[in-house]
Formats: C-alpha cells, sequence, structure tokens
C-alpha cells in the first residue's frame, strides 16, 4: 500500500511538470525566442 502512494505521487507530479512545460502557447521566430508582451523583454526556449 506504501508504494501506490509513492506512485501516485509520482504520477501527480508527472501530471503537473507536464503541463508546465506547454505554459504558452508559442509564436516563436527562427530561432525559438518570441517577446513576451505581458512581462516586457524578448527570451529564447
Amino acid at each position: 500500500m506504501k508504494y501506490a502512494g509513492i506512485l501516485a505521487c509520482m504520477l501527480l507530479v508527472s501530471i503537473v511538470g507536464a503541463n508546465a512545460t506547454f505554459a504558452h502557447s508559442g509564436g516563436t521566430d527562427k530561432n525559438g525566442c518570441h517577446y513576451d508582451h505581458k512581462h516586457g523583454g524578448y527570451h529564447c526556449h
């Protein structure tokens, strides 16, 4: 039963982490960069 809880936590962390990697829709240029209109500045991924 202990391992089921650990497995469930690992699964939850994996799902939350996967959502964080797709935080914005993109709109990157050929260098993989874009201007952040919300916070200002130009950055690359």
